[in-house]
């Protein structure tokens, strides 16, 4: 137990001293949101679409995709009950409408990418790499719908018409998730690409867990500091978010029989800080932006301190 605790530490450490990195280069000016934009881009479309693929192609087999959509299932489920928690919580709060929609937003997601792809990788290693996108494509799923919603309720500006086909053709073609969907092709077709393509994918999916950290770090320096203060609410939210989300994934992933490493990075993934679009969201929709990004921060800092414990909780 004490060993996985050590072991957490040393990689929050580590995680911590890149998003720092990106923290400093913001200071210094080097890094302006011209940057920023650069690397959010470079990130999700390039990056992290050969991270899916060299570490689906790596790490799992046909005998694993039997039980991927068990997983699905469950990591759904649990998503959808902490979403359910978090709007019960919301309306207790009483909360003004343009927070409403926010505070159940960032408690009820995880940010599986520009975070939880470091620490998982750190934490377990890139055998973790198929659970991690498994967790993800279940994540994204409620990302690209049912926040978007409610973030464009919380907003002032005027809601734009639902259609089921354009949601569901946004959540499928963005370039994660597309990556995941020709690593699992492959394995399938038993197919692998020439050991050259694999080695240029290794190289820039090598790319992910520093220019993703960074950017975290940028976004703390963009916030600022002395700007961060518990607004009404956001206490609350990151119970929530770090503490009982990942026991209402420890709950499913019981329920439905998964267990070993696949469980610990579920679980670890629901134990994420809030995930970066929400922010993005909430200043294009006219929601309230401050209180994103104030929650979106915190949380990101927190988890630096509940992920070791956690982690000693699961060791």
């Amino acid at each position: 137990m004490l060993a996985s605790f050590l072991n957490a530490v040393s990689a929050v450490v580590v995680l911590f001293a890149l998003m720092a990195v990106g923290y400093g280069m913001g200071c210094l000016g080097w890094m302006t949101a011209a940057e920023k934009k650069f690397v959010s881009r470079y990130v999700v479309n390039i990056a992290v679409p050969f991270n899916c693929v060299v570490g689906l192609l790596n790490n799992f087999s046909h005998d694993a995709l039997v039980s991927a959509g068990r997983m699905i299932a469950s990591a759904m489920i649990g998503i959808l009950l902490t979403l359910g928690l978090s709007a019960l919580v919301a309306t207790a709060l009483k909360l003004p409408r343009k927070r409403w929609g926010v505070f159940v937003a960032m408690a009820g997601s995880s940010n599986t990418l520009f975070i939880g792809l470091p620490i998982t990788t750190q934490l377990f290693g890139e055998v973790a790499m198929p659970y991690l996108m498994t967790y993800y494509l279940s994540s994204a799923i409620f990302t690209q719908s049912l926040l978007v919603l409610l973030i464009e309720r919380a907003g002032t500006a005027t809601p734009k018409k639902i259609r089921v086909g354009e949601m569901v053709k946004d959540i499928f073609t963005k370039p994660p998730i597309v990556g995941v969907i020709v690593g699992i092709l492959l394995l399938v077709l038993d197919l692998r690409p020439p050991e050259l393509v694999m080695k240029f994918s290794g190289y820039i999916s090598d790319t992910v867990i520093p220019l993703a950290l960074m950017y975290c770090g940028f976004i703390i320096y963009e916030v600022g500091l002395r700007n961060l203060r518990f607004l009404r609410g956001i206490p609350t939210m990151l119970v929530v978010r770090l503490g009982i989300s990942p026991l209402i994934c420890l709950a499913m992933c019981m329920l439905t029989g998964i267990d070993g490493l696949a469980r610990d990075v579920f679980i670890v993934e629901s134990a994420l800080p809030v995930v970066t679009q929400v922010t993005v969201m909430a200043g294009a929709f006219g929601a309230d932006e401050e209180y994103a990004a104030t929650g979106a921060c915190l949380s990101t800092l927190g988890c630096f301190f509940t992920i070791p414990i956690l982690m000693m909780l699961l060791g």
